[in-house]
Formats: C-alpha cells, structure tokens, sequence
C-alpha cells in the first residue's frame, strides 16, 4: 500500500517556475514506478513524466520536454518524495497535478498511460497566468 500527498501548487506567472512535491508513505515505495499527471478543465487527464522505481529511467511528453524534470528520493525511513520541476511555466501548463505509483510497467508507452498506475494522490492545482 502506498499514500500519496502533493504540495507545491500555485499561482504563478508565465516564465516562472514552481515546485511540485508529492510525499510517499509506505515501506515499499522504492519499488515503485512514479509519474506525474495532469488535467485541465474539460479535459482527459494526460501524462507529464515518469520515473522508474530506481531513478535511473524518465520519461516525458513532448509539451514538458527540457522546462520539466521528475526526480525521487527513495528514503530509508516510511516517507520518500517525488518531485517535479516546472520551469518556463505556460498558461497551457495550468491543470491540476496528480503524482501516481505505478509497480507493473515495464515499458514506455504502456508508461504513459493512466490506468497502469494504481494509486494517486488528490492532486494539486497550478495555475499559470498570461
């Protein structure tokens, strides 16, 4: 089982940057793939990046591509974050953010896809002024 909280939401200009957490509770979370998701109003949730359980593997979608990096820190102790850095923020960027486990994938494409993750947190708002 693992919990999931995200911080680090806000309003921000375009051209800004913003930090978004997600703390994992769980003694397993070192085994899991994590990502970042995203939707907007009206809109299918969408992939923003991946993380293998190692850290030795991201992936991104191409709107993120060089102005986002997903990284994670598998902490010995019951709580481990996964971070996402959002620089040279857009209004198109706006959305609410969800970090997700994901501990069956093993492949890019199949990576991307939201139904693969099996826990999520509540997410949480960024909003990107013009």
């Amino acid at each position: 089982q693992v919990q999931l909280v995200e911080s680090g939401g806000g309003l921000v200009q375009a051209g800004g940057s913003l930090k978004l957490s997600c703390a994992a509770s769980g003694r397993t979370f070192s085994s899991y793939n994590m990502g970042w998701f995203r939707q907007a109003p009206g809109k299918e949730r969408e992939f923003v990046a991946r993380i293998s359980s190692t850290g030795g593997t991201t992936y991104y979608a191409d709107s993120v591509k060089g102005r986002f990096t997903i990284s994670r820190d598998n902490a010995k102790n019951t709580v481990s974050l996964l971070s996402l850095q959002m620089n040279s923020l857009k209004p198109e960027d706006t959305a609410v953010y969800y970090c997700a486990a994901d501990r069956f994938s093993r492949y890019e494409l199949e990576s991307r896809e939201a139904i693969r993750y099996q826990y999520w947190g509540q997410g949480t708002q960024v909003t990107v002024s013009s």
